[in-house]
């Protein structure tokens, strides 16, 4: 019991671990959990609306998006990640209760992480964790593991759903688009990509690149790199449209802030840029400004420099943000690295990994942008009393 002693001499009580990372959003809230070679992983969502019809299959779908074994180009383990619903849907609906969705591990290979256990390996988080916990759970990286997004995906294909039920303004639903721009030094023309492309053109190919030409050089990659046992990241371009202007708050709650930081908390992610980006500081203000118009009786940027907000709030045009994914830490080759005593030694990576994440992080990506915009859209019509579904 020292270290609650310890707490309380910092003045620290039994709150301190109320908010212990594990939980994202303020009204539409959910919480993941499990690990990736523990019995399973899955998410409780608290917020969701009454009487949403949803079903497991529904769910199923962007599970199967996101889910390993599905071509040549990703990790071979073989996961059924067939969901469960354990809570909060009853006869097809939601009740509004806490929602709970289960995904059992089935293809486990634990005894290939056992020089793990006393060896870090480069670039990954066994060192953090040990320095963070004093202990880890070596088996694939625990919670550190890609795996944990399976509670993510479950959760987003609900709030998806709910977005693309919207009947504001007299306007469709809204929709999220994700898709591949780069594998490595390999990009997609810009003015190939101009069109917000149809999920068909998107999952045409198992690299997720709407550009038939780049994914075919995309995947020659992938491959390429497997085969020498290395990896390779890229980024992932996402675009939603159908969004109302007035989502998002200013200061520290901005929309973008909250888009960044779903973002960044995904496995791998090292940066995030919205509208123009980093290419917009080479430009003056003259060049990067969104002039307004009137277009068809509404208020309209004849530009999307922006990115679709200003101010930390979406003034109605699409939102289009990209996050870059470095490349996957575990590669099949020797490398140096110490051990939990600080000794020098070498690992060689096993267990199955993805030569490249990026694919099946684009159902990921689309996930956590469904999450942060339900989220706001209930907090502005908590607020505001505006934007109905």
């Amino acid at each position: 019991m020292d270290w609650i002693c310890r707490l309380r001499a910092l003045g620290l009580g039994p709150t301190v671990f109320a908010a212990m990372g594990n939980s994202f959003g303020k009204l539409f809230t959910i919480s993941t959990w499990g690990e990736s070679h523990g019995l399973g992983v899955g998410v409780t969502i608290d917020g969701c609306p009454p009487g949403l019809p949803i079903t497991a299959e529904e769910i199923q779908v962007e599970l199967d998006r996101r889910r390993p074994g599905q071509s040549d180009i990703v990790t071979p383990r073989k996961e059924e990640d067939k969901v469960e619903i354990w809570s909060g849907i009853f006869e097809g609906k939601t009740t509004g209760t806490p929602i709970t969705l289960i995904v059992r591990n089935a293809d486990q290979r634990s005894n290939a992480y056992d020089e793990m256990r006393d060896k870090f390996r480069p670039s990954h988080a066994d060192f953090t964790y040990q320095q963070k916990f004093g202990l880890r759970d070596h088996r694939g990286g625990g919670r550190s593991s890609a795996r944990e997004t399976v509670g993510r995906v479950a959760a987003g294909a609900i709030a998806k759903k709910i977005l693309a039920q919207r009947a504001t303004s007299g306007l469709g639903g809204v929709e999220i688009r994700a898709f591949l721009t780069q594998v490595h030094d390999i990009a997609a023309p810009a003015d190939a990509l101009v069109n917000f492309p149809t999920l068909a053109e998107v999952e045409a190919t198992p690299v997720r690149c709407p550009h038939r030409p780049t994914a075919e050089k995309m995947i020659e990659r992938i491959k390429a790199v497997r085969s020498e046992g290395d990896s390779v990241g890229g980024v992932i371009e996402c675009r939603v449209r159908g969004l109302p202007a007035g989502l998002g708050v200013p200061v520290f709650d901005r929309l973008e802030a909250d888009l960044a930081k779903a973002m960044l908390s995904l496995p791998a992610t090292k940066g995030f840029e919205i509208g123009s980006g980093f290419a917009g500081a080479q430009l003056r203000g003259s060049e990067h400004n969104d002039a307004f118009e009137n277009r068809e009786g509404a208020v309209r940027t004849a530009t999307n420099r922006s990115g679709g907000v200003q101010g930390g709030i979406s003034n109605g045009e699409e939102i289009v943000f990209r996050v870059a994914f470095k490349p996957t830490a575990t590669i099949l080759q020797l490398q140096a690295t110490v051990d939990k005593t600080g000794a020098a030694t070498e690992l060689m990576g096993r267990g199955r990994h993805d030569p490249c994440v990026v694919p099946r992080a684009v159902p990921i990506v689309e996930a956590m942008a469904a999450l942060v915009l339900l989220d706001h859209w209930l907090r502005q019509s908590a607020q505001c009393g505006t934007f109905k579904f």
